[in-house]
């Protein structure tokens, strides 16, 4: 686990440079920084594998949070943008562990939340779960407003402003699609948010270091095309879960429980921490390629087709 003081605004940078990964089995996978803030193009809560286990496109990109106390905002994610961090979410960021998957714990008026995230082995399905703690504060009122920023592009390049997005999102009850581009697939997302308001607004400029320091364009705007709202007062859970293919929100413990299982049986009955950890890691490159499997080169950097 890495937990964070007080000073972590001077730690920031070295968070930055820290990573994780999870990937589904097909060549898909999920990647970002610990603290949440995406610093290459191919960062991604969900990038999928249109021909197993290449041809990656970054579909859902990150999702934006605010934790909501009696009205109070407060702004759980981190951003880099041209001469400026916004929001400054690292600060309510409490620790970080792989618990077998990325958890995420915030804190704030001592208020503490729980984020974890996984993909759903031989699924282009990331699930995204968020639980509020036994310590729970003093408060009347307790929401979480959720923003999707989609890319709908290949891994190698950026996406930006454009006039071709079809903005169109078909809403159903526990249930949100959207397919901007008819040349790639649509983004199913399944929740249980108590209102989904459209948004159909553009976040413009991000910047990626990584990028930058490889002399590549790293610059990008991102699409929201809606806003999940969710009341933690009683239920104290939110999920959602983005797929390809529709799913429904109360499948998140099953699947998530099915997920603890698979992995736990990679490492059943070896007894040395280093190898249990090695076995876990390389688990992570083994992809299906039609009826076979095969070792992929790597994810985040344009050698891993």
């Amino acid at each position: 686990m890495i937990a964070f003081d007080k000073n972590i605004c001077g730690q920031l940078n070295q968070a930055a440079q820290r990573e994780w990964l999870e990937t589904n089995g097909i060549g898909g996978f999920a990647s970002s920084t610990i603290v949440g803030m995406n610093t290459r193009r191919y960062h991604g809560l969900l990038v999928v594998s249109l021909k197993p286990p290449v041809e990656r496109c970054v579909l859902l990109s990150k999702l934006e949070e605010t934790l909501l106390v009696d009205g109070v905002a407060h702004e759980l994610s981190v951003n880099q943008y041209p001469g400026a961090i916004h929001p400054q979410g690292y600060q309510y960021l409490k620790a970080f562990r792989l618990d077998p998957f990325p958890v995420f714990t915030y804190e704030v008026q001592h208020i503490e939340v729980e984020k974890r995230l996984f993909l759903v082995h031989g699924e282009n399905t990331v699930v995204v779960q968020y639980r509020v703690g036994p310590n729970r504060g003093h408060f009347h009122e307790l929401q979480l407003t959720v923003r999707p920023l989609v890319a709908f592009r290949d891994y190698h390049s950026t996406t930006h402003e454009n006039t071709g997005l079809n903005p169109y999102v078909d809403l159903a009850q526990g249930q949100a699609f959207f397919q901007p581009y008819a040349s790639l697939p649509g983004l199913h997302f399944a929740h249980n948010a108590v209102a989904v308001e459209l948004q159909e607004y553009w976040f413009r400029n991000f910047e990626y270091a990584e990028e930058r320091k490889r002399g590549l364009d790293f610059h990008e705007d991102l699409y929201n095309p809606c806003a999940l709202r969710f009341d933690l007062s009683e239920t104290r859970q939110a999920t959602v879960i983005a797929s390809l293919e529709p799913r429904n929100a109360d499948t998140a413990p099953a699947y998530e429980l099915a997920e603890r299982q698979r992995r736990r049986s990679l490492v059943d009955g070896i007894d040395d921490d280093f190898t249990r950890d090695l076995t876990a890691a390389a688990d992570q490159f083994i992809v299906a390629r039609g009826s076979a499997r095969s070792i992929i080169a790597g994810y985040c950097m344009p050698s891993g087709a």
